[in-house]
C-alpha cells in the first residue's frame, strides 16, 4: 500500500536516484507530494529522470537534481547548501545510492575497488547524514530512510565489500537512532528484496568463476524469475518518510516479508524491543541444548 500524498509538504534528498530502486523512490516519493532533490554521478540520466518527474508532478512540486559522487565529502557538502538554498526545511534523507563492489576471492579482488564500495555503500551514507543531521536538530524533527540489501542478514561469498558494507550500514542505523532519538529524528534500514537492477546483470556479467556457481545460477534463476517489483521497496521508503511512522526508529525492515504498512499500530512494542534488528543467535535460540548455557 502506497499511502497518497502522504509526502505534501515535505521535502526529501534521495542519492542514487538516475536509475534502479532510486528512480522508483523518486517516482514514489513524487507521487506522494514530495518536493525532491535527487542526485547521482551520472548527469545525463539524472537529467532524463527529472524530466519524467516534471512530467508526473502537481503544481508547485519542486523537482531539482545535482549531480553527486555521495564519496565525496565536498560534492556531499555542496548537495547539502543546495538543499538548503532551494527549500525552506528539508524533513527526508534516503540513501540509496551503492554499488556492488569487487567479485571475487577477498585475497585477488583490486583493493581500491574494495575500499571505494566502503566509501559509497557506507562512508557516502554517513557523509551525507552528516551533512543533514544539524538541520533536522535545529527543526527537532527528521527521517532518514536508509537502503541495505541482502548483504545485511546472510554471508554473501565473493561479494564482500558489498556484504561488509550493508551489514555495516544496519549497525550505523541502529546506533544512529540511539543518537537523535531526543530530537525526533527516526532513522530506519530498507531490505527491499531480490531485485532486477543493474546490480544483478552485474553478477551475471561477471560469471561463476568470479562469484561462484551456486550464486551465479541463484542470480540467473532470478532474472527468469523477474525479481521483487522496485515498487514494494519504494513504498516502504514512503511509508518510513511518513508522519504516519512517527516514532519507528532503529530497525531494519523487509519490503517483502515484513508487515510494515500497519507497522506504526505496534510502535509502542517496538520501542523497547529487538523486533528487527540484528541479534546474535544462541543455541537455546534454535532449541539446542547440551552446550553448557541451558540455566
Amino acid at each position: 500500500m502506497e499511502p497518497i500524498r502522504a509526502l505534501a509538504d515535505r521535502t526529501a534528498i534521495i542519492t542514487g536516484a538516475s536509475q534502479g530502486l532510486g528512480q522508483a523512490i523518486a517516482e514514489a516519493y513524487v507521487s506522494a507530494g514530495a518536493n525532491v532533490l535527487l542526485c547521482a554521478r551520472n548527469g545525463a540520466l539524472l537529467e532524463s529522470v527529472q524530466q519524467a518527474l516534471i512530467a508526473q508532478a502537481a503544481p508547485g512540486q519542486q523537482i531539482v537534481t545535482q549531480v553527486c559522487d555521495v564519496a565525496d565529502a565536498t560534492a556531499v557538502q555542496r548537495l547539502a547548501e543546495t538543499a538548503f538554498a532551494r527549500f525552506a526545511r528539508v524533513d527526508i534523507l534516503v540513501n540509496n545510492a551503492a554499488v556492488h563492489g569487487p567479485k571475487g576471492a577477498i585475497e585477488a579482488v583490486d583493493w581500491d575497488e574494495w575500499l571505494q564500495a566502503l566509501s559509497i555503500n557506507l562512508f557516502g551514507s554517513i557523509l551525507m547524514t552528516r551533512a543533514l543531521l544539524p538541520h533536522f536538530k535545529a527543526n527537532s524533527y527528521g527521517k532518514i530512510v536508509q537502503l541495505s540489501g541482502g548483504g545485511a542478514t546472510s554471508p554473501m561469498p565473493f561479494l564482500s565489500a558489498y556484504a561488509v558494507s550493508k551489514a555495516a550500514i544496519v549497525r550505523y542505523v541502529e546506533t544512529l537512532a540511539g543518537e537523535v532519538a531526543d530530537w525526533h529524528i527516526d532513522v530506519n534500514a530498507v531490505a527491499p528484496g531480490v531485485l532486477n537492477t543493474r546490480l544483478l546483470d552485474e553478477v551475471i556479467d561477471a560469471g561463476p568463476e568470479k562469484v561462484g556457481q551456486k550464486f551465479f545460477e541463484r542470480t540467473v534463476q532470478q532474472k527468469k524469475d523477474g525479481g521483487v517489483p522496485l515498487t514494494r521497496g519504494a513504498a516502504l521508503a514512503v511509508y518510513l518518510g511518513s508522519a504516519q511512522s512517527d516514532g519507528i526508529s532503529g530497525r531494519l525492515i523487509s519490503a517483502v516479508w515484513d508487515p510494515w504498512e500497519t507497522l506504526d499500530k505496534h510502535a509502542a512494542e517496538l520501542h523497547d524491543s529487538d523486533v528487527y534488528t540484528l541479534r546474535r543467535i544462541i543455541p537455546k535460540d534454535r532449541g539446542l541444548t547440551g552446550w553448557g548455557d541451558d540455566v
